[in-house]
């Protein structure tokens, strides 16, 4: 796979290193292939470079392709079966089989391109366009449906609009629909194009579909989306369905949960999503894979923790929260910044804390990570306002104050949390006032800022990324101020916006209660009773809800009959923590020939690199970037591992060249060890870069793994550091 004696062993000495890498541009593409880049291209440098598994538990759809290899048509339809579940990246990986199987399968490369999506979609779904004379009518027209929707026409404009070419996409799916009656996957592709734009023709379609296939999971599925922001009801059956169709697809699980919480069934929410998180822990378990490598995990837990506030157990969601703020930091998809799960985790547990008063928790510097970004600054100065008000300080509060408005000039300059800013700041504005006894302009302000959060709130069902539902503080004000008829009315417009919401049943018992209406104060007492079945001890507005002296049997509010989350037994999905996984077996031997395994390291943190040889380039720049961090890695407690296929013979050589390595030169026997930690390219038989950090214990926090090797030796700093720590 490499060519013998191109480079002289020089490795990472400095000098001559630098000059190996000055020659990199002379590169053939050969030879990039040998430093494992795909030999296709760029484009599968991205995406799943191990081979599939044959993977249950995610129903069965069966669309027939032109092959003469029975195993394509299995890997086809699974990787079909899991694109209708959003599963892109598994579905890319079964597509990608195929093409092993069969290099030329036009539609192949069709679904490897609807998995793709992006800009390498575009170039899967030109290879489909070149081969579609290869295949029957039928899937000619997938391939022609697919090409007017991603492929826009080079004629006109470069902003050509997407609903047109949205709308040649679903012209032809129409066409197949009506030549070929019996097709029930061009009519779930049709379902999917239409939902939310064109409810009843969604769910028309959906119908169809369902009596012919009732247990197709996509039909399930586009149904759920198609009624989640309007009418959710109408998708409750689906919900119950699809579930039970996909038991291990996190997506499956996951999706109801939010129909569920839009309309308040708030049980079967928490068993939705925490079924969800369990059954995705248990796939990156079983595969090796990381929380910022599952597309969903960070959503999916964010979701799970908000639906614990509304259950009344804060205790688990700060749990969560802090489970998805511990979670393993990257670069590229988990990194401080962004919509990442680290960044949800910081937003849930702030959340949280508000809603719960954790006025403490909230002006304690460790309570936070706090990063230097805009809006860290305004969360921070917003829940050490809202911190100091609670324990009384409104001296300290005005002064963190200030600091908040004085970001006011840097929103301006951007559009990024500028709107959950301006909310921010009338909020804490009328609470100032309050404070200091101003209680009509405080209560006109607090009421202008809740107009503006419901308004914020009520576009979207997914977690809020405002911290509290201000339509509940204003009821609470108002009670505050022996106005029960104004809280009433505010606590019933925040019922409109989260439905079942305790906060605000709490709030309406003590209202009613105040006024004298015996009925609907009974009535919300049942509501609330329900809800928090399962809540912590203690909870402030349910202690004062039960001191009024109303009483009521729990009673369900909701559109049908909840499971209790508190008896559900959810083991079978996955666990309920994520935690590194343990470490394969390394056994691989040194320039000696002695045998080395990770057991002799235990007690130390383990820079596992597994490189591509004497003939790789950017290997050489890596391992001498890593050669001049020696003083952290001590610092650190870690010992550095490189691992190729290299003989011990050639390593000896090596090692004569080299003075004082950091790390241990190490020889792989046929891959063994490179296949076992995921290093290793099924599609193409061929080794690649792979960067893997493991602790103390032989877990595994983190590893990078494709055509390029991992450089950033900062950021290997700063996890082991946060390793360090979690381990005290």
């Amino acid at each position: 796979m490499r060519g013998a004696g191109k480079v002289k062993l020089a490795w990472f000495v400095p000098a001559a290193a630098a000059v190996l890498l000055a020659a990199e541009s002379d590169l053939t593409p050969s030879d990039k292939i040998k430093q494992g880049h795909s030999r296709h291209g760029e484009n599968f440098d991205t995406g799943p470079r191990a081979k599939p598994w044959k993977m249950e538990g995610i129903g069965h759809t069966h669309f027939p392709i032109t092959t003469s290899n029975p195993e394509v048509q299995q890997w086809f339809d699974q990787g079909n079966t899991l694109l209708h579940s959003f599963w892109d990246y598994e579905a890319e990986r079964a597509f990608r089989w195929c093409l092993k199987l069969e290099p030329d399968n036009a539609m192949a490369w069709w679904g490897l391109a609807r998995a793709a999506g992006d800009e390498r979609g575009k170039e899967f779904a030109r290879e489909a366009v070149k081969r579609k004379s290869k295949v029957s009518a039928r899937e000619r027209l997938y391939i022609e449906a697919l090409e007017a929707q991603v492929a826009p026409d080079r004629l006109r404009d470069r902003d050509a609009d997407y609903k047109e070419r949205n709308a040649a996409y679903k012209r032809i799916l129409e066409s197949i629909c009506v030549k070929y009656p019996d097709d029930m996957e061009a009519r779930s592709l049709l379902a999917l194009a239409n939902m939310g734009d064109a409810r009843y023709g969604a769910e028309s379609i959906i119908r169809e579909i369902l009596v012919k296939k009732p247990d197709h999971p996509g039909a399930h599925h586009y149904r759920i989306h198609n009624w989640n922001y309007h009418e959710p009801e109408q998708a409750l059956g689906s919900c119950k369905r699809y579930g039970e169709i996909a038991p291990d697809a996190g997506h499956a699980l996951h999706m109801p949960g939010h129909v569920y919480g839009t309309v308040g069934m708030w049980h079967e929410a928490a068993i939705s999503m925490d079924s969800a998180t369990r059954a995705e822990k248990s796939y990156m378990r079983e595969r090796m894979i990381f929380p910022f490598n599952a597309w969903n995990y960070g959503h999916n837990r964010n979701y799970l923790n908000y639906i614990l506030e509304q259950l009344g157990r804060a205790e688990d969601a700060v749990f969560g929260a802090r489970q998805m703020i511990d979670a393993p930091l990257d670069p590229s998809f988990n990194s401080e910044k962004g919509y990442s799960t680290h960044s949800q985790g910081m937003v849930s547990l702030l959340r949280t804390l508000v809603k719960f008063e954790r006025w403490k928790d909230l002006v304690d510097s460790k309570t936070f990570p706090w990063r230097d970004q805009l809006s860290d600054k305004a969360n921070r100065h917003y829940a050490e306002t809202r911190g100091y008000l609670g324990l009384g300080q409104i001296d300290k509060a005005d002064e963190v104050n200030r600091k908040f408005e004085d970001l006011g000039k840097e929103f301006e300059k951007t559009k990024t949390f500028d709107g959950v800013y301006k909310i921010m700041k009338l909020e804490l504005r009328a609470r100032l006032l309050l404070a200091r006894g101003d209680t009509l302009q405080g209560l006109t302000m607090l009421g202008e800022a809740a107009e503006k959060q419901f308004e914020h709130q009520k576009r979207d069902n997914d977690p809020p990324f405002y911290p509290e539902l201000l339509y509940v503080s204003l009821g609470r004000a108002y009670l505050e101020h022996k106005s029960p008829a104004l809280a009433a009315k505010a606590f019933e417009k925040a019922l409109e916006v989260c439905r079942s919401d305790w906060f605000s049943l709490s709030g309406l018992v003590e209202a009613y209660h105040a006024l004298g209406d015996k009925g609907k104060a009974e009535d919300a007492m049942a509501r609330l009773l329900h809800v928090t079945s399962g809540a912590d001890h203690g909870l402030r507005w349910m202690e004062q809800a039960r001191a009024t002296g109303v009483t009521a049997k729990p009673r369900d509010g909701s559109p049908r009959a909840q499971r209790d989350y508190a008896a559900m037994k959810l083991d079978r999905y996955g666990p309920a923590v994520w935690e590194p996984y343990e470490a394969p077996k390394l056994e691989v031997t040194d320039p000696t020939g002695k045998r080395v395994t990770l057991d002799e390291h235990r007690g130390k943190n383990v820079i596992l690199v597994f490189y591509l040889g004497k003939e790789c380039l950017h290997c050489l720049k890596q391992l001498r970037d890593i050669n001049g961090k020696k003083d952290e890695w001590e610092r650190l407690d870690t010992v550095v591992l490189a691992v190729s296929s290299n003989q011990p013979a050639d390593n000896a050589k090596v090692l004569e060249t080299i003075k004082a390595p950091v790390a241990r030169i190490l020889s792989d026997k046929d891959f063994e060890n490179s296949r076992r930690f995921r290093s290793f390219d099924d599609f193409e038989e061929m080794e690649i870069h792979s960067t893997i950090l493991i602790d103390k214990k032989g877990r595994v926090h983190w590893a990078r793994s494709g055509g390029e090797p991992f450089g950033d030796m900062g950021f290997l700093v700063k996890q082991l550091e946060r390793m360090n720590k979690a381990a005290d």
